[in-house]
């Protein structure tokens, strides 16, 4: 997952929409092809649900979750643009209920330091 696309809307969506909704939200909000392969990130106007939604070549993914108790804590405010790209350990940060933007992690990519020969 690392090298896919992950895309988060914005701006919240009502849940009651499905894959077909979902994918016209990424057409016509985001400006993007549902089917592009890219994983969409949805947030309920609530806060207290995500949705993802994914084109595999053959259909639609789609998945939710709903927390038990409370809202999710990190949602993006006042972004340039209809959306927001994360990394996959941010992704997994939202799900977990974390603040993506506060991930101290290493750098995705580093320079390779070879050893000089003797």
């Amino acid at each position: 997952m690392p090298q896919m696309r992950l895309l988060v809307a914005v701006e919240p969506v009502d849940f009651r929409k499905g894959i077909d909704g979902l994918a016209a939200v990424c057409r016509q909000r985001l400006q993007t092809d549902p089917m592009s392969g890219a994983v969409f990130i949805f947030g309920s106007r609530n806060g207290k649900s995500l949705k993802l939604l994914v084109y595999d070549g053959q259909g639609f993914f789609l998945c939710q979750k709903r927390l038990s108790a409370g809202r999710f804590n990190w949602w993006p405010k006042g972004q340039e643009g209809p959306s927001l790209r994360l990394q996959a350990h941010q992704l997994q940060l939202l799900l977990w209920n974390g603040d993506p933007a506060k991930a101290d992690t290493a750098p995705l990519w580093r320079p390779l330091v070879l050893a000089a020969e003797p």
